[in-house]
């Protein structure tokens, strides 16, 4: 049963960003169209201007894509690498699906993802930025809660203790593992009882020439009950899919890994989870304290639900004054080829001035795989195999990007159930917890509510709740059939099961958007298909294909890689090929601090002259 305790907080350090992951924060380049315009000029590199068509000489680098992936990996080549650089981008701002708003009357909210789970490499570029002012976290005692039943149970948490406190807390405190297996209902005796086996005696084991899916990893191991009432809501809020066609070791690659890190163990012949995840916590934290935090950093909390005051968009904003003229907005990829001469690749936008053509030394696309059929045809072939290659398995062709809706509303706090929750959380008028998931069998359309008001000050009037709601996904695809009254009434209808008086008023609609081709699939097969990118890719040194189809859905994933790749950039122009084992195009992505090598004349050293020096928290 413990072994639930180190699943649950693994996964959340996958979903916290974006359940916040509902929604890739990393979409964000809109499917190209041909150009038509009747302009045509051609930009290369100077040293005033990163876009300037007065020089031979080509740009460094080209990055396709202003999501959060595509702006971290701006901001590395910018400004610790020093290249000359264009950020192209196909919508008229940064972010993707990253998109902030605010009102008059004091409700902040999102239309994507609604926080990060935190990293070093967030912090890092916050405090690169001169915004880690601005950065907020979560109380880390709150619970994500799951809807069973009828009621809300929370799921094991600690109060926030660090180092060996931290682990007691979290199996001997008031919502700690022991409490849950002992005292709480979400999980039946029988359910317990499988649970505890696969934790700590062992369990059957992985089935060869078989890749599983993430259904078949959890209940080989922990059961069916665990399955239904503790992952499948999880995994809803990753990627919105289905666990029944997504695969374990593509979808989740950290937590399958522990199963391996079990059988590892001399003595644990039967892999018995709960050891694997005890030695894997472990090696964390060693890993943390050999390559700890810059001392002028923020304080943080590894994995601890963040934001910035004023949202997510914070971040990107950030990034695009800081970059100026080198963004690109409203720059539609539509082909990128090589010349064979000089090895520079050109690439051909349709922008609102006509036709442009940029030349560069390398190029890095962060746009999502649907974004690409046809536009890499001419220099990269193999990327078909984004979306083209047959899964017959799962009946799928390429790589699936299923509908989303994100719908934020707005109730009194009077309006909400006036009862008390278990494990002396409070009332749940005052929603003390990160959010509710609902499993599939609930019979609840939405897959899950963000807290919004509860997570961060300031996001809401205080006789307000405000609630950031997800429904739609792979499992749901009728969403998109749907008008923006029905899509409301089913959100409201779902408050009113899991959270609301039956009285309550009509809710506050704030927000509400769809998003067509939300979180890309990570399902069997995916593996196989970003093996024949990284083939084709080989053959075009220079030329990186990336997405969050291919290195991870979380927010952190995409700011980590942009620190990962500039390195990868950055040294492919030294002229150094040799592969490095820290591949950023790895599905299961490297443990990093997202630290680079210090800039001769760091450009917030004048904003930053200020800043206090803080201990940080070593985990």
């Amino acid at each position: 049963m413990v072994y639930i305790s180190s699943l649950i907080p693994l996964t959340l350090a996958l979903t916290a960003s974006s359940v916040s992951a509902f929604l890739s924060p990393k979409i964000s380049v809109a499917s190209p169209t041909i150009a038509t315009g009747s302009r045509t000029s051609v930009l290369k590199a100077s040293p005033e201007d990163n876009a300037s068509s007065n020089s031979e000489e080509p740009l460094d680098c080209l990055v396709i894509g202003g999501g959060i992936s595509g702006s971290t990996l701006a901001h590395n080549l910018h400004a610790n690498h020093d290249l000359n650089i264009v950020l192209a981008e196909a919508r008229d701002y940064l972010g993707g699906n990253v998109i902030s708003h605010e009102t008059d009357d004091g409700f902040i909210w999102e239309e994507g993802p609604n926080s990060f789970a935190t990293q070093p490499s967030i912090v890092r570029i916050a405090y690169e930025l001169g915004i880690d002012d601005q950065l907020v976290f979560a109380d880390e005692a709150l619970p994500p809660w799951v809807n069973h039943n009828g009621k809300l149970h929370p799921l094991p948490k600690g109060q926030g203790g660090k180092g060996p406190k931290g682990q007691l807390e979290l199996v001997f405190g008031p919502n700690g593992v022991l409490k849950f297996a002992l005292v709480g209902d979400l999980l039946s005796w029988p359910g317990r009882i499988r649970a505890g086996i696969g934790a700590f005696l062992g369990h059957a084991p992985p089935p060869e020439g078989k890749e599983e899916t993430i259904r078949e990893w959890v209940e080989r191991i922990l059961g069916e009950e665990v399955f239904l009432r503790c992952i499948d809501p999880f995994v809803s809020g990753v990627y919105a899919g289905n666990p029944e066609t997504l695969s374990m070791t593509a979808a989740l690659p950290k937590i399958a890994r522990i199963e391996k890190i079990s059988y590892s163990i001399g003595w644990n012949k039967w892999g018995a989870i709960f050891y694997g995840g005890l030695k894997r916590q472990v090696e964390l934290t060693k890993e943390r304290k050999a390559d700890p935090p810059a001392p002028e950093w923020p304080e943080f909390e590894y994995g601890n639900p963040g934001s910035f005051k004023k949202g997510l968009s914070t971040l990107p904003n950030a990034i695009k004054k800081e970059l100026g003229d080198v963004v690109k907005l409203q720059w539609k990829l539509t082909k990128l080829e090589k010349n064979s001469e000089t090895g520079d690749y050109k690439a051909t936008f349709d922008t609102p001035d006509g036709e442009k053509t940029i030349a560069a030394k390398t190029v890095v696309s962060t746009a999502p795989a649907h974004s690409l059929r046809n536009v890499l045809d001419p220099v990269l072939p193999g990327a078909a195999c984004l979306f083209d290659k047959v899964r017959e398995e799962i009946d799928r062709v390429g790589i699936y990007h299923p509908p989303v809706c994100a719908a934020t509303v707005a109730y009194p706090k009077s309006s909400f159930k006036d009862v008390e929750l278990p494990n002396g959380f409070g009332n749940l008028q005052d929603l003390p917890g990160f959010g509710s998931l609902n499993p599939r069998t609930e019979g609840v359309r939405t897959l899950g509510t963000l807290w919004s008001s509860s997570l961060f000050p300031g996001r809401a009037p205080k006789d307000y709740n405000l609630l950031l709601n997800y429904i739609g996904g792979s499992r749901d695809t009728a969403l998109a059939d749907l008008s923006d009254e029905e899509i409301i009434a089913e959100v409201d209808k779902g408050c009113r099961q899991v959270l609301l008086k039956p009285d309550a008023p009509k809710p506050k609609v704030l927000g509400l958007k769809i998003w067509p081709t939300a979180i890309p699939q990570y399902e069997l097969g995916h593996s196989d298909i970003i093996q024949e990118l990284e083939a084709a890719e080989k053959k075009q040194p220079g030329l990186w294909v990336c997405g969050n189809y291919r290195t991870g859905v979380a927010f952190p994933d995409c700011v980590t890689f942009g620190y990962e790749q500039a390195k990868k950039v950055k040294s492919f122009l030294d002229g150094d090929t040799e592969e490095t084992d820290d591949d950023a195009s790895s599905i299961e992505e490297p443990q990093t601090t997202g630290k680079s090598e210090p800039m001769k004349q760091p450009f917030f050293a004048t904003a930053k002259a200020e800043v206090e020096e803080k201990k940080l928290v070593n985990v």
